[in-house]
């Protein structure tokens, strides 16, 4: 296994298993895990692996990787409470957001798998989902509901 390869698996296993909040103290465990790495390699290495940071309740945001499916990852109420409107039109459905947290919601959004939702395309403060085309408004709303509890007194 090249260094490279080594090096990304550990950043892997790392994410997976803990809550990390900066790139600092991604370095630090790194340096704990014998590899030696720049803040720059790091920020190319998390950018390649399509890592993103979510909200979290006790950590403030921590890293992720794409359809991360551990159950221990719960959406901070911050996102929920930054949602400020839901509209559709057709097959799409706008979110709106405060400044800042349409990324944070969409990266839940896509890590949630929500069936109805083939994609998210995310700004500062709105997001775009496309819809399938025949997507059901019930089943897209309680499942929206289960990774946002306060989104139907919007």
């Amino acid at each position: 296994m090249n260094q490279k390869t080594q090096r990304l698996s550990i950043i892997r296993k790392i994410i997976r298993s803990e809550f990390i909040s900066s790139q600092e103290e991604l370095i630090n465990r790194l340096e704990e895990c014998g590899v030696s790495i720049t803040q720059s390699t790091l920020s190319r290495d998390l950018k390649f692996m399509h890592v993103a940071k979510v909200p979290h309740k006790e950590k403030g945001y921590i890293y992720v990787l794409p359809n991360n499916t551990r159950n221990d990852i719960s959406v901070s109420s911050n996102i929920t409470d930054n949602i400020t409107s839901i509209a559709f039109s057709g097959n799409l459905c706008i979110i709106q957001t405060k400044h800042g947290f349409a990324c944070a919601t969409a990266s839940s959004i896509d890590n949630k798998g929500i069936s109805e939702i083939i994609g998210t395309v995310a700004g500062d403060n709105t997001i775009m989902c496309v819809l399938r085309e025949d997507f059901d408004m019930e089943s897209l709303m309680s499942q929206l509901h289960m990774l946002f509890p306060s989104i139907r007194s919007l």
